[in-house]
């Protein structure tokens, strides 16, 4: 049986063709002439299609429509009008009835609104499996190539777009292929960097746009000439920016989607000091000692981010006025949207939104937030949910209001890991599970990318014999004393400080108020 139906209309007998069609179709169809009965009829059956006629005595279609959508409001109602009246368009705008016919209808008409009410999934399931199975070759052949910084950057793209199509699919088979190419995308990208990275910080002519040099790059000339916010959140992988897309492009138009790559370690100490001075960290650490604090000094290490951008202004011979605020509470985020006419009087004004961290490292320490991102849909989907109902939504609506140009990125993205890669270390070790600095560090060479020379990548040395090394792909690194228990409690979790796609080629948006 394809599927169950009841048909309402007053005039039901004239309509015997059209139901035998349906029957000869496979379809099951309960008849009823009044709109008093299809309401009966509907809460003693579980229909997968209803058909109400929109004029019918007694009860109207519409006043049927709104008592059987109150006792089961997920079963999709498709109205038969005479006209193709306002009213009808405007409910199903609202999403009350999932499509509407125009009489006289025909059988094909009834089949075609049946198909796509019913079969809408399982069609867009096949196209998006058989339009992957044909790309997946030609994505494994470029993943192998030999690629630069920004066919690595379209990759990336192109494998999340595929993500989102096919995370939406019943195939699981196909999903669990397009992890595994994902996968060795991964590795095919961590064995680049580790062969490019320091060059790229040494100066190579072909370096892509990284953390310490985006703000000058794409930022910078827009200062001076208009109002600019310039909006940095915290941990924001480019999917995560994908699914917020729809919601920014109800306020904004989308003048440039870009993406950057983040500088390792891929974690905010680093990256997100670098992204505000416009100086690798070692630079930071030479030429404002005060605002660097090592991996041993107690306190924030991002209290200095005001100042250092200040300075970067200043270097770069930028005169205008500047606000910086840091948003990490819920109650500081609504109280920053009711000042907001406060913001106008500056040129640029920079919000650091901490949540999407907060939320990463909150899925290692709370169950709850760990049931509800278990995987990276869900992960996403916590992030969407959480962008629809936040005081950032409310603040860029004010900012559209105004017509201000705005500017949307983040310091690195995250990536979820599995795989345990053991580690020895003193005391004084760093504790972040993605990358580790110290003396003495101990590790299989094959599983991680070195250096050996901090100095060489611009990274500042705790001593002299200070190292850095970087997990790869979804590795992350544990202690041999205390193994089980890392495995255990860090395993499938959101971490971010090494090398992936995900974690280091991330966002950065310019939005034109619509």
């Amino acid at each position: 049986m394809e599927a169950r139906i009841l048909w309402a209309d007053d005039e039901i007998d004239l309509l015997k063709p059209h139901i035998i069609f349906l029957t000869q179709k496979g379809y099951e169809v309960d008849t009823v002439n009044n709109g008093s009965d299809a309401i009966e009829m509907a809460e003693e059956n579980n229909y997968d299609v209803i058909f109400l006629d929109e004029n019918m005595p007694g009860l109207t279609g519409l006043e049927t429509l709104s008592a059987i959508k109150a006792k089961r409001p997920s079963v999709p109602i498709i109205m038969i009008t005479k006209s193709e009246e306002e009213h009808i368009m405007e409910e199903a705008i609202g999403g009350q009835i999932s499509d509407y016919l125009i009489k006289p209808v025909n059988p094909n008409q009834i089949l075609l609104s049946l198909k796509k009410n019913l079969q809408t999934k399982d069609l867009v399931d096949q196209k998006n499996t058989h339009d992957y199975q044909v790309e997946f070759r030609q994505l494994a052949m470029r993943i192998n190539d030999r690629l630069d910084a920004s066919e690595w950057s379209d990759i990336y793209k192109e494998l999340v777009r595929w993500e989102l199509r096919l995370e939406k699919s019943s195939d699981s088979s196909m999903k669990e292929i397009f992890n595994m190419q994902k996968k060795e995308a991964n590795a095919q990208f961590a064995r680049f960097i580790d062969e490019e990275y320091a060059a790229w910080i040494e100066g190579d002519e072909d370096a892509p746009v990284l953390s310490h040099n985006v703000l000058k790059e794409k930022l910078f000339p827009a200062l001076g000439k208009e109002p600019v916010f310039l909006v940095v959140i915290d941990n924001l992988r480019h999917d995560q920016w994908k699914v917020m897309q729809p919601l920014i492009s109800e306020m904004f138009t989308i003048e440039k989607e870009e993406t950057f790559y983040s500088i390792l370690p891929t974690a905010t100490q680093y990256a997100r000091n670098a992204l505000f001075s416009g100086l690798m960290p070692a630079d930071i650490q030479k030429k404002h000692p005060n605002y660097w604090l090592g991996e041993n000094d107690e306190g924030s290490k991002n209290q200095f981010e005001k100042e250092l951008f200040e300075a970067n202004l200043k270097r770069n011979h930028i005169n205008v006025s500047m606000n910086y605020t840091k948003v990490i509470k819920l109650d500081f985020a609504k109280r920053l949207v009711d000042r907001f006419e406060d913001l106008m009087k500056y040129d640029v004004n920079v919000i650091v939104y901490n949540f999407v961290d907060m939320l990463s490292h909150a899925r290692t320490d709370m169950e709850v937030i760990k049931e509800l991102a278990d995987d990276e849909a869900a992960y996403r989907s916590l992030t969407l949910s959480w962008f629809n109902h936040s005081p950032l939504k409310e603040m860029l609506k004010k900012v559209a209001e105004k017509g201000i140009r705005t500017f949307l990125t983040t310091d690195h993205g995250t990536i979820k890991v599995s795989n345990p890669v053991k580690v020895i270390g003193d005391k004084n070790t760093n504790t972040n599970l993605r990358y580790k600095t110290g003396k003495n560090l101990n590790f299989d060479e094959s599983e991680v990318m070195v250096a050996n020379s901090p100095e060489r990548v611009k990274l500042p040395k705790e001593n002299v014999s200070s190292s850095f090394i970087f997990a790869k792909e979804n590795d992350f690194f544990a202690y041999p004393n205390n193994y089980n228990y890392y495995v255990n409690y860090y395993k499938d979790t959101f971490q971010h400080g090494g090398i992936s796609l995900e974690e280091v080629i991330i966002p950065f948006v310019e939005l034109k108020a619509k």
